[in-house]
């Protein structure tokens, strides 16, 4: 086992924005989510242990790896390790520490080496802790976190996904963006020379960025046409900037990410039929086991196998739609006839059951019992922001949206660069 000592220091990990050929994220305000203390001249700790009194090694949980593997080469013997699970059972089952986990062990400078104190990370924001000594002193910690306010974006050259990476952003930006603009945005449609600037909190440790937390605010410029994202805390709802709801009755689509194989069509050659037939729906290629979710709230009418569709799911909306979800490989669990299933929620995943030569999904839409094409469906928009909050959100809206503009001007002005 290869083991790593930390010398005795104090370690600061600066957090810094992205950066990219379009656009560099700025970094905003920074504001703590916890109260904490200002002290003076306060020395250096590691998971609240000050470092100069100790050597400290560090080391990832290995494949079948148990505390018996680890603690015992630093004199903690089997009845000690015992009593140790025993006594943290109800705080931390140690009995299910995870490879790849990273944890410490303080041990005296002296030529004793005697052990001090066992930390192990259970995520990036909490790790477990016990101190040895006449008693064994446990705990589960909580990192202080920060919330940071970072901007960025980028113009689209294949997909919104690269696009992210490519501009040293989260894939979670990519995610969130594509829940938020899901009612308004295809983001199987989209086209090169497409961009985007997005202003979104990151929550981050000491040492670490934790996760994206929220979209503050974004501009999606897709085939010339901006498409504003404002967040407004205030009812926890995205608007545009004429205070109009993100969201509608329907999705876009049923799938985040993929790409169109087949389009709607009244004459299709079917590609194991050998003959033309029409094709009433939209094929979206995606590999076996990509999330489905529901196009709107509705009821689960009819699922089940059939052998053209294979596994399949039948969804009635309301008294004018319904649609249906073909070839998945299986059904989400929960999922059956009968239940009522919401907006987003996630039903089956994609698969080749039926008659299919690759893994896709076959959606269809249904107005009336007649099928449409599902790229050409129109949904009516929810509720806008109340008018009794109306003054409250163009402050708001005002101040990022003049931020999200200046920032837009300069990707477009890197890129042409």
């Amino acid at each position: 086992m290869i083991t790593k000592f930390l010398p005795v220091l104090l370690i600061i990990a600066v957090l810094q924005s992205c950066s990219s050929d379009t656009k560099k994220s700025s970094e905003k305000n920074t504001v703590s989510t916890e109260k904490t203390n200002v002290k003076s001249k306060t020395e250096p700790e590691l998971y609240g242990i000050p470092l100069k009194h100790f050597l400290i090694k560090q080391d990832i949980i290995k494949r079948n790896q148990t505390l018996s593997d680890i603690l015992p080469q630093y004199g903690v013997s089997p009845q000690m390790i015992d009593s140790l699970v025993r006594v943290t059972d109800t705080l931390f089952n140690l009995r299910h520490i995870k490879a790849g986990n990273k944890y410490s062990i303080f041990l005296s400078p002296d030529s004793n080496a005697d052990i001090y104190a066992f930390v192990y990370e259970i995520n990036p924001l909490s790790y477990y802790r016990v101190i040895f000594g006449d008693s064994l002193e446990v705990s589960v910690k909580n990192r202080k976190v920060h919330r940071i306010t970072k901007s960025g974006g980028g113009v689209i050259t294949s997909s919104l996904w690269n696009c992210v990476v490519d501009n040293d952003l989260s894939p979670e930006v990519a995610l969130q963006m594509s829940e938020i603009y899901a009612w308004s945005i295809d983001f199987f449609g989209l086209q090169r020379g497409d961009a985007f600037a997005v202003i979104y909190d990151e929550l981050a440790t000491d040492s670490q960025v934790v996760e994206v937390d929220k979209i503050r605010a974004a501009v999606f410029m897709h085939d010339s046409v901006p498409y504003y994202a404002f967040l407004f805390d205030t009812v926890n709802d995205y608007f545009d900037e004429s205070g109009n709801s993100l969201r509608k009755t329907f999705l876009k689509a049923p799938l985040r990410f993929s790409r169109i194989s087949s389009r709607f069509s009244n004459s299709r050659y079917h590609p194991i039929l050998k003959i033309y037939r029409p094709h009433h729906g939209v094929d979206y290629a995606a590999p076996k086991g990509t999330p489905v979710h529901a196009l709107g709230d509705g009821k689960i009418i009819r699922m089940g196998y059939d052998r053209g569709g294979g596994n399949f799911i039948k969804i009635k909306h309301n008294s004018v739609y319904t649609t249906s979800y073909m070839h998945l490989w299986k059904f989400a669990k929960g999922i059956h006839t009968g239940r009522q299933v919401k907006q987003g929620e996630l039903i089956g995943y994609v698969g080749m059951t039926g008659l299919a030569t690759g893994p896709h999904l076959d959606f269809r839409v249904y107005r009336n019992g007649t099928a449409i094409d599902p790229l050409k469906l129109k949904s009516p928009p929810a509720e806008p922001v109340p008018d009794s909050l109306r003054t409250q959100f163009l402050a708001i809206k005002d101040s990022l949206k003049q931020i999200l503009d200046n920032d837009f001007k300069k990707i477009y002005q890197n890129n042409l660069q």
